[in-house]
């Protein structure tokens, strides 16, 4: 009888979320409320390990890396520059991998992340959806600067507010990557202005 309370417990927030959450549906934002769910109920307390500054910075990031892979896809498929698709493949390797890391340590952590990307990040898949040629390289390319100077603001800040090891591990594997994607964007940006 124990465990089946908490799993039935989960599938209520689950559902008051899904019903009473955020109305925008925003994927980002159901996992931010769930994780919160859990620290707040008295009952779910013992059933997530993870502090709220943990479970915020793991589902921005797995938004975050989600996007990327979708973005990547993308590149792969629309961009006309050979160094463009390339960038798009290394992001759909890279953030995959690190995805994969994170849903692990997440579900270790009892951390809910999101299945997608967060509304932001799919209006973003959206506006390059419509672009093509040149228009969608140089559209692509500069949200890939923009993301990448957040993604390692993100992660740098983090180091300063969370708190499990196994987290602050993966933050400290995972920003060198990033630091390199910036870089190597950077001159992809400079090359096709």
């Amino acid at each position: 009888m124990r465990k089946i309370f908490p799993i039935f417990g989960l599938l209520t927030i689950f559902a008051a979320v899904s019903c009473k959450g955020p109305s925008n549906n925003d994927s980002k934002a159901a996992a931010d409320s769930m994780n919160q769910a859990k620290t707040d109920s008295g009952t779910m307390k013992v059933a997530s390990s993870a502090s709220e500054e943990d479970s915020k910075f793991a589902v921005a990031a797995a938004s975050g890396g989600l996007a990327e892979v979708e973005l990547g896809h993308l590149a792969e498929q629309k961009s006309t520059n050979p160094n463009v698709k390339q960038f798009g493949s290394m992001m759909v390797t890279d953030h995959s991998k690190a995805n994969d890391e994170l849903g692990a340590l997440a579900k270790s952590k009892n951390i809910t992340l999101p299945p997608v990307p967060g509304n932001d990040e799919q209006m973003v898949k959206s506006d390059l959806s419509g672009k093509s040629g040149k228009d969608f390289d140089k559209a692509y390319i500069d949200e890939m600067v923009n993301d990448h100077k957040k993604d390692v603001k993100l992660f740098e800040d983090a180091r300063s507010t969370v708190k499990d090891p196994d987290l602050l591990t993966y933050i400290d594997k995972t920003l060198p990557v990033l630091k390199k994607h910036l870089q190597h964007v950077e001159r992809i940006e400079k090359q096709i202005k």
